[in-house]
């Protein structure tokens, strides 16, 4: 798809300014064609995500296309699960792939035909030795590397034993196919990278017919080249992977006509959050180790996690934007993420009432039998929302916090002889309470004053405290999962000589049974989100069922964050 870089466009970072440059100088027939590369070897993360929003939203930018591309070369880590996962997360964020899903794999022929031209050119030879071995024999950045001593096997030799390791002759680990190249570079990816290992396990997708599977750095630029992308996007790992990158395409093109599309490979740096560990390997640890229940985990970074905790995909775009995408390196505050979930809720999420550690209130001057209802507003930020009533009673529930035997001069809440509003309702009094033998409070006993009905022109009279309640005899019985930080440390991952589950938060879920909710979340959606008035922002887990609902704790209402960088 032909396009030119939108006028005004407010989007200008270095990535964009290089697209505007290449289309300026008519490269590639002025085509702009981004993927998104997922290996399918685990759940994405939130730093996936930023990459999403980054290769979709160019193509969005520059009114082109965007593939998704599963890299799927190596069996043993690869699931159909974590492909599943991939492409519903990325419907979820709100994009959509050009066409039908692409997958390496589609490629391994073409891949395994450029592998014996590579050796036919000398710049590819079979190889026997060991990864130990090879690895002793690499050399340091500063000090050039051995030669293999296979390095110069015969044209035929290598020819004959490269068919021999696709038929399936030997064993895993007995022979690799090494790119020919400089074991002096000072880049240690240019020192005779690996091109071909054999693996006998079957893939997902092509079942027994291979053996041999192509390594990462040779399978992505020849793929990127296949569907003629124009702009690989990478993070900035793979910065010194790039001459690799180059020198692959220059060798299957060398001698043939000058391709209308090159790929160019553009590097930036990755999203790093603290409190969180990133690596997929360490992620899949937490998994296997049942050190959280899932992929799905809402205490986990992946896009899933964040999902079932109540994120929703626009505060998850929203973040992207604001980290904005760099060229080094550097720490995203988790604060930033959990503002703009905040932000994003507070225009769409209904205001509703919640008691996760109830008290019962007796109002005693309220008539036993009556039920008032009371109107109260939805959303403030949002008057097309409306409004909905809401049963109140002689006997509701308050938080236990809400209420002191002794309180301070400055508490603003209830305690003996003190005056609350309860939240779209009346003005109440404490008159008395109660204790059981073990000095626990079990009931408070107030006085209301009819006069000051919510929202009725003579309820004009102020009291300093306003508090949350719900209707003893309608409410709805929920668990509540609390969920904190997984790490206590900002660099979980950042100690060398410290494994990081270590720094494990032993508080980072805790579970609330009998909390009452007001009635009309008894019909609450899997994922839907809530304000609970003054406790912050829940969603429906998506397990949550009629006769046993679960709400997940999103995200508090303080913004410590956006305190922090006023």
């Amino acid at each position: 798809m032909s396009s030119e870089s939108p006028k005004n466009s407010e989007v200008k970072n270095f990535i964009y300014q290089e697209i505007d440059r290449d289309l300026a100088e008519g490269k590639n027939g002025k085509k702009i064609l981004t993927r998104f590369p997922p290996e399918p070897n685990g759940y994405l993360h939130i730093g996936h995500a930023k990459s999403i929003c980054l290769n979709f939203g160019i193509a969005q930018h520059y009114n082109a296309a965007c593939n998704l591309r599963f890299d799927d070369t190596n069996p043993v880590k690869e699931e159909v699960e974590y492909v599943d996962s991939i492409q519903e997360d990325i419907k979820w964020l709100g994009f959509k792939w050009e066409g039908e899903p692409k997958y390496a794999s589609d490629y391994f022929e073409q891949l395994y035909e450029w592998a014996i031209k590579l050796i036919r050119k000398g710049k590819a030879y079979v190889c026997e030795l060991t990864p130990e071995e090879i690895a002793a024999q690499k050399g340091t950045p500063t000090e050039p590397g051995q030669e293999s001593p296979y390095r110069n096997r015969s044209l035929a030799e290598n020819l004959d034993l490269f068919q021999r390791m696709r038929n399936g002759e030997f064993k895993d680990g007995e022979k690799i196919l090494r790119a020919k190249i400089d074991m002096a570079s000072s880049n240690m990816h240019m020192r005779d990278p690996i091109m071909y290992r054999i693996i006998h396990k079957p893939h997902h997708r092509t079942g027994d017919k291979w053996c041999i599977y192509p390594m990462y750095d040779y399978t992505h630029g020849q793929s990127d080249f296949i569907e003629e992308i124009t702009h690989s996007i990478c993070t900035l790992e793979f910065e010194v992977h790039r001459p690799l990158y180059n020198w692959f395409l220059d060798q299957i093109l060398e001698d043939e006509a000058t391709p209308e599309v090159r790929p160019r490979q553009i590097e930036f740096a990755r999203l790093n959050l603290n409190y969180t560990v990133m690596s997929k390997r360490k992620l899949l640890e937490l998994v296997q180790k049942g050190i959280v229940s899932g992929w799905d985990d809402p205490r986990m970074p992946t896009i899933s996690g964040l999902r079932r905790r109540g994120y929703t995909p626009e505060s998850v775009r929203m973040f992207a934007e604001k980290v904005g995408v760099a060229r080094r390196e550097n720490v995203i505050d988790i604060g930033l993420l959990e503002y703009c979930v905040r932000e994003d809720l507070n225009k769409r999420a209904m205001r509703v009432n919640a008691v996760l550690d109830p008290v019962k209130l007796i109002i005693t001057n309220f008539p036993e039998d009556k039920v008032e209802m009371m109107e109260t507003i939805n959303n403030p930020e949002d008057e097309s929302m409306g409004s909905r009533t809401i049963p109140f009673s002689r006997e509701i529930y308050i938080e236990r916090d809400d209420f002191m035997e002794e309180p301070p001069k400055k508490f603003f809440r209830l305690g003996p002889g003190l005056e609350v509003r309860l939240k779209s309702a009346y003005i109440i009094k404490c008159e008395d309470f109660k204790k059981d033998e073990n000095g626990h409070i079990t009931e408070i006993y107030c006085t209301y004053d009819p006069e000051t009905r919510s929202g009725m022109p003579q309820a004009d009279r102020k009291v300093k405290g306003t508090l949350h309640w719900v209707s003893a005899s309608h409410a709805i019985d929920a668990e509540v999962r609390l969920y904190d930080r997984l790490f206590m440390n900002e660099e979980p991952d950042g100690h060398r000589d410290v494994d990081f589950k270590e720094y494990l938060n032993p508080d980072s879920l805790k579970t609330l049974a009998g909390c009452k909710l007001e009635p009309m979340l008894a019909d609450a959606k899997p994922l839907g989100s809530f304000q609970f008035q003054r406790l912050g922002y829940f969603c429906v887990d998506k397990d949550s069922k009629s006769d046993r609902l679960i709400f997940n704790k999103t995200v508090g209402l303080k913004d410590s964050w956006a305190k922090a960088n006023k």
